[in-house]
């Protein structure tokens, strides 16, 4: 029987199984040869019934909506198995980083580029991230639920690269309101309810920042939850099913990162800035308007054209500041700048005693997977959420001692590598200055080129932007 199988079946059945071994060895799981014999089946032997849905009682041909739904089911298998392990499409949402990319640009994000995730939730439906438009369902099932395992790759996160990621604050959801996230959402909602109701306030002052951020996020988490018509039901994500997100790594693990009235500094010494970073300047004319031809001549979005004459607040590059300063209408350019104040709230951790803000934060140094850090009420703040939410341990705070998994300690290990990631357009970004580091488990990809972009402030065809397509996404 062996020796009548035709020499075409033999070579297909060859490398199918050289492509299979080598993908085994990438996976480092050995168990999956286990399914070998199955592939070796489908080619030579033909012992199982691959194809007993498609055939007919009379034996004719099978009709087209079978054959339609066959092709279906192996696009949607192949399209799963490529986005898990190579590429994924993904389209720019915000202008977060503007210049460098622009809203509606639709990315090739290479997946083997840091090496691919084997995923956390491995029964999904392909091409849809957490859950259903219109019917706002789930797109993937809880279980069986995998550990985080990276696969190897072409090489590790750089100073400067653009980076996918999944959204680190996204774990936990309200359905009908993603940004902000639940935990500065949970905090205002707190601090602004208990200026309406002072029985809320604490009768003991808090003994520390942590202490008092947990206390009003709280108060902000019961109102959300009760309030679901408003807010949506709270959901937990997995890390995989998380919202993807795309900035900057301005930090790798073990730097010193700072912003200094709007530069920033790495282990203090000041960093190259991309060619089309961007932040908002107040523009004041001399009366003049500025109408559509000046937005358009600029290169500014509608959604980005605030304030009416003769005060303008807008965001420009350093090209476009001084094509802006060349108008002989054009008064005044002054960068918006924002100073720290005593709240602390204006930035992560939220905490008075590392009183940051977006354009002067820091320093603060990029925690390393094996690197160990003490442990105090004031730095708390850092690191709970690495400490809980990234690494799986419980906190529990008595006083001013810190007990992790119910032991009493004064210092911390960290399993991960953390990063900084910010957009390019530094006024116009929710980044990790809100909500701080990016775990090593949460990277995605890398952007690779631009395949596709379009204006949506333009009608079709001036809409589609020609000349960034197969744009190569750079550095800088």
């Amino acid at each position: 029987m062996m020796q009548n199988i035709p020499m075409a079946r033999w070579i297909k059945c060859g490398i199918s199984s050289l492509v299979f071994i080598l993908w085994v060895i990438w996976v480092a799981n050995f168990w999956l040869l286990l399914l070998y014999p199955f592939l070796f089946d489908a080619y030579i032997t033909k012992k199982v019934p691959w194809g007993f849905w498609k055939k007919t009682k009379d034996g004719k041909k099978p009709s087209a909506v079978i054959e339609w739904v066959d092709a279906l089911v192996f696009a949607l298998v192949a399209v799963y198995m490529i986005n898990i392990f190579l590429f994924q499409n993904y389209k720019i949402p915000t202008s977060s980083l503007e210049k460098s990319l622009l809203v509606n640009d639709h990315l090739f994000v290479s997946k083997v580029s840091y090496g691919p995730r084997m995923p956390n939730t491995p029964i999904a439906f392909p091409l849809v991230q957490n859950a259903f438009p219109i019917i706002n369902t789930k797109s993937y099932t809880d279980w069986p639920h995998w550990d985080y395992k990276r696969l190897a790759g072409f090489g590790d996160v750089k100073r400067d690269d653009i980076v996918v990621f999944n959204f680190p604050a996204g774990d936990t959801v309200p359905f009908k309101q993603n940004n902000p996230d639940i935990y500065n959402l949970s905090l205002n909602i707190g601090l602004h309810e208990a200026a309406r109701n002072s029985k809320l306030l604490p009768v003991k002052p808090f003994s520390s920042a942590w202490e008092r951020n947990k206390y009003f996020r709280g108060i902000g988490r019961r109102i959300i939850e009760n309030n679901e018509a408003s807010y949506g039901e709270v959901l937990y994500r997995p890390v995989d099913r998380r919202d993807n997100y795309v900035k900057r790594c301005v930090a790798l693990p073990g730097d010193v990162f700072e912003i200094r009235s709007n530069q920033i500094y790495i282990n203090g010494e000041m960093a190259n800035n991309p060619e089309e970073l961007q932040h908002n300047y107040t523009v004041v004319t001399d009366g003049t308007t500025l109408n559509e031809r000046f937005f358009e001549k600029i290169g500014i979005a509608k959604a980005d054209q605030m304030g009416m004459s003769p005060n303008y607040f807008l965001p420009l590059t350093a090209a476009q500041l001084e094509q802006v300063k060349g108008f002989k209408f054009i008064d005044s350019v002054k960068i918006q700048e924002t100073k720290p104040d005593s709240s602390g709230l204006q930035a992560f951790p939220h905490s008075p005693d590392y009183n940051w803000s977006r354009d002067n934060y820091g320093p603060l140094k990029m925690p390393v997977a094996g690197e160990t850090v003490v442990l105090n009420i004031k730095n708390l703040v850092l690191y709970d959420r690495i400490i809980t939410a990234y690494e799986g341990n419980t906190l529990q705070v008595k006083g001013d001692e810190i007990f992790i998994n119910g032991e009493k300690v004064s210092s911390y290990t960290f399993k991960m590598n953390y990063y900084f990631m910010l957009g390019d357009n530094r006024h116009k970004s929710a980044d990790s200055r809100m909500w701080g580091f990016v775990p090593e488990d949460h990277i995605v990809g890398k952007p690779i080129l631009v395949w596709l972009s379009y204006d949506e402030d333009k009608g079709f065809p001036a809409n589609i932007r020609w000349d960034r397509f197969f744009k190569i996404v750079h550095k800088n």
